[in-house]
C-alpha cells in the first residue's frame, strides 16, 4: 500500500492552531498568539517558514533574559524590555507607510523593524511574557495598546491603595501613557465615533470617566487580537479593491470567528466581484438567513426588542436584490 503525504495548506495550519489550542478549558488565551499571527503572512508569502520566525523571536528572548537576574523586580524588567525593543532593536511605528500590508506580517516587521501598533504589540508581548511580566494587549479605540501590571510596595500609604500599578504603553512610539493622556485619546475618539458605549446608571458621574477608561483598557483575548490584525488587512484590500486578497483574509476571519456573520456578507460580496457566483451566493444567503434570525450585523448589534435601523433595512434590501441577480446569473 502506498501512502501519500500531503502537507496542510496555510489556512488548514491556521485552523488547527485556532481549533485545537484556542477552544476548550474555558481559556481563549491558550491560542498561541505569536505563531498564529506569523501564519497570516503565508497568504502573501507562501514559502514563509513559520518555525524560523518563531526561532528568531526565541533568540531575542534569550538575549534579553541573559541581562536580567531571575529575581529582578517587574519594573526593572519593563524598563529593560522597552530599552531593548525600542532603542536597541529600533522597533517603531511605520508612520510614512502606515497602510503597507507588510506592517501586518510579523516576519516583515522583524526584518524592517517597522509596523503598526497591533503587530508591534504582538512581538512586544511575546518578549514581555517571556520575562514573566503580567502583560496583555488592549483593544483601545483606534489604537492598539499594551498594559503591564507592576507590583507596588505594600505597607506604605493608605490601606486602600492597590498592591499593583498598571502601566499602559503605546507600542507605536514606546511611550507610557498617563491617565490624562488616555482620557484625552478617548475624548478624541468619541468626537469622531458613533459607537455607543455601555451605560451603567448606578455609577456616580464623577466615576464615569474612570469606569469608561477601565472598560476600554480591558484585556483583549488572543482571538480578538488576531481578528484586529486581519481586519486591518481587510480594510487595506477593500480600499484597493483587491478582492482575491480580501477573500483570503475573510477565510481566516471565519476560521477565527465562525459566528461573525457580517464576514460572510463581506466575503460573499468580494466573491461576487471575482465572478465566483455559487460561493458568493452561498455566503450572502448565509448572512441574510442570520439577519432574519437577529444574529447578523443589522439586528445583532442592538437588543432584539429594538427594530433595525433604516440603514440596516436598506442594506438587507440591497443584498436581497444582489442575491436575486446572482441566482439569475446561474440560470
Amino acid at each position: 500500500m502506498k501512502f501519500v503525504f500531503q502537507a496542510p495548506t496555510s489556512l488548514e495550519y491556521f485552523a488547527v492552531l485556532v481549533r485545537e489550542h484556542g477552544q476548550g478549558a474555558g481559556s481563549p488565551d491558550r491560542l498561541p498568539l505569536l505563531e498564529a499571527a506569523v501564519c497570516l503572512g503565508q497568504d502573501e508569502y507562501p514559502r514563509l517558514d513559520v518555525q524560523q520566525v518563531l526561532a528568531e523571536v526565541d533568540t531575542l528572548q534569550a538575549r534579553l533574559r541573559q541581562r536580567l537576574p531571575a529575581d529582578a523586580p517587574a519594573l526593572h524588567k519593563l524598563r529593560l524590555l522597552n530599552h531593548f525593543f525600542f532603542e536597541e532593536l529600533g522597533f517603531a511605528g511605520n508612520r510614512n507607510h502606515y497602510h503597507d500590508p507588510d506592517n501586518s506580517y510579523l516576519h516583515r516587521v522583524l526584518e524592517r523593524r517597522r509596523g503598526i501598533p497591533v503587530s508591534l504589540a504582538v512581538l512586544w508581548l511575546e518578549l514581555a511574557q517571556g520575562l514573566g511580566l503580567d502583560a496583555h494587549g488592549v483593544g483601545f479605540p483606534g489604537h492598539f495598546l499594551v498594559k503591564v501590571q507592576v507590583p507596588t510596595p505594600t505597607g506604605q500609604g493608605s490601606q486602600s491603595a492597590k498592591p499593583w500599578a498598571q502601566v499602559v504603553i503605546d507600542p507605536f512610539s514606546g511611550a507610557s501613557l498617563s491617565r490624562e493622556e488616555l482620557l484625552e485619546r478617548l475624548d478624541t475618539w468619541r468626537s469622531a465615533s458613533t459607537v455607543r458605549e455601555p451605560r451603567h446608571e448606578q455609577i456616580p458621574l464623577d466615576a464615569a470617566a474612570d469606569f469608561s477608561l477601565a472598560w476600554h483598557l480591558r484585556t483583549l483575548p488572543a482571538r480578538d487580537i488576531l481578528a484586529r490584525m486581519l481586519r486591518n488587512l481587510k480594510e487595506i484590500h477593500r480600499g484597493q479593491r483587491d478582492w482575491q486578497r480580501l477573500v483570503a483574509v475573510e477565510d481566516r476571519l471565519l476560521v477565527l470567528l465562525p459566528a461573525a456573520w457580517e464576514e460572510y456578507r463581506d466575503r460573499g460580496l468580494a466573491r461576487a466581484e471575482l465572478g465566483h457566483v455559487p460561493s458568493a451566493l452561498a455566503d450572502l444567503e448565509t448572512y441574510l438567513a442570520r439577519v432574519e434570525d437577529g444574529a447578523g450585523e443589522g439586528w445583532g448589534r442592538v437588543p432584539r426588542e429594538y427594530p433595525p435601523s433604516a440603514a440596516a433595512l436598506a442594506e438587507r434590501q440591497a443584498l436581497t436584490e444582489r442575491v436575486a441577480a446572482l441566482r439569475r446569473a446561474m440560470d
